[in-house]
């Protein structure tokens, strides 16, 4: 747990889950930034910021920014895409001594409050994430709400810019401090209110196995949310071919194209979609509803992986991890999905996974299983399989 100094006292923090050899903090410099700049102790403030109102933290990574507002008691809401976020944000608030009910936890997919009077953003990774959280937050908004962004100068473009000019108001930024900036825009009530464009539908092509042609839904923020990423691609060209009831678990599931085409090639099975996103699951169960229709086999999750699934509950784990987590680079995730899928599996219960070759998941599965067979590759990526003994 590393310490955070905020204008109203120090925090202790940590990322979720927790892991004694990570050593990435649950805050950075643009986190610090944004707390001195409300608090009126930075050249970009003329004094401490009323938060006396409603205020709403979007896009807060580990829960930082609401703890810190929180614990003086300012009782923000919460706006995450994350369901990692929302228990970093649920342990943080519980390791500092403040109620759970002193702040709100609301979901990307939730209605947002009614009148907003002070809205903080932590600058997504995702433009079109962004770019569907304005248009929803807008109407939300009053002449008078203070509307202030943040991130680091590596996240902050032109096109981040216009994306609050053109949704919110007239905006500027600040100067870099540390390597962070923040943006200050002035809510326009005379500016058009337009919904967002999300989600996006769009049609796949032939050639790509029990997927060919099949309609995918993708909610703002998901990964190559307008067309189909070449990794997927080749996973969906090599699904195991299997029939027979069985319960499936598409692992990350992103927009659920990988299991809804495994639902539609063993009608018999049953497919859970899990991913800790909250617009994944809701692309997932879209796309899952517009090809497969009204299945009553299919169960949609938001979650930290597997867990709180049961043991020897699965037959087949269909898997394309992650390896990033926000700007750094990590195989801790990869690492999590491997050991919770076989937790879950049946003696002899399969996971797959598409991977691209240079990350050498091979290794970590022949450790975990015991066993590791390439099942198809190219020059890019490989799908692997281990059988759980």
């Amino acid at each position: 747990m590393n310490r955070l100094m905020t204008p109203w006292g120090e925090l202790g923090l940590t990322r979720f889950p927790e892991d004694p050899r990570d050593r990435l903090r649950a805050w950075d410099a643009a986190d610090e930034y944004l707390l001195s700049h409300l608090a009126g102790s930075t050249e970009t403030a003329d004094g401490p910021t009323d938060l006396s109102g409603t205020v709403a933290v979007l896009g807060d990574r580990w829960g930082a920014l609401t703890t810190a507002l929180a614990a003086p008691g300012h009782g923000p809401v919460q706006i995450t895409d994350s369901f990692l976020a929302q228990q970093a944000t649920r342990l943080n608030l519980e390791r500092n001594g403040v109620a759970p009910g002193a702040v709100t936890l609301l979901s990307t997919q939730d209605a947002p409050p009614d009148r907003i009077d002070v809205l903080l953003v932590r600058v997504p990774k995702s433009l079109a994430l962004l770019e569907d959280q304005l248009h929803r937050l807008a109407p939300r908004l009053h002449a008078g709400t203070v509307v202030v962004g943040t991130g680091k100068v590596t996240e902050i473009h032109t096109s981040t810019l216009k994306l609050f000019e053109r949704i919110v108001g007239p905006t500027r930024t600040s100067l870099a401090v540390k390597k962070a900036r923040l943006i200050f825009c002035s809510p326009d009530p005379a500016l058009p209110r337009a919904a967002s464009p999300w989600p996006h539908s769009y049609s796949l092509p032939l050639g790509i196995g029990p997927a060919s042609g099949l309609t995918v839904t993708n909610h703002a923020g998901i990964f190559c949310a307008e067309r189909l990423d070449i990794g997927t691609r080749f996973f969906l060209r090599n699904l195991p071919q299997r029939r027979g009831p069985e319960r499936i678990v598409d692992l990350g599931c992103g927009n659920g194209i990988v299991g809804t085409a495994a639902a539609l090639a063993n009608p018999q099975a049953e497919v859970v979609f899990v991913d800790e996103s909250y617009q994944a699951v809701a692309s997932a169960e879209a796309t899952f509803r517009e090809n497969a229709g009204e299945r009553a086999a299919a169960e949609f999750r938001v979650g930290d992986g597997l867990s709180g699934m049961p043991a020897d509950s699965v037959d087949l784990v269909l898997n394309n991890p992650p390896f990033h987590s926000h700007q750094s680079t990590t195989d801790a995730t990869a690492w999590r999905m491997f050991t919770g899928s076989r937790a879950v599996l049946r003696p002899g219960g399969e996971l797959w996974v598409i991977g691209n070759r240079h990350l050498g998941y091979h290794v970590k599965l022949r450790r975990l299983f015991g066993n590791c067979e390439m099942v198809a590759s190219d020059p890019k990526f490989v799908v692997l399989r281990s059988v759980k003994n």
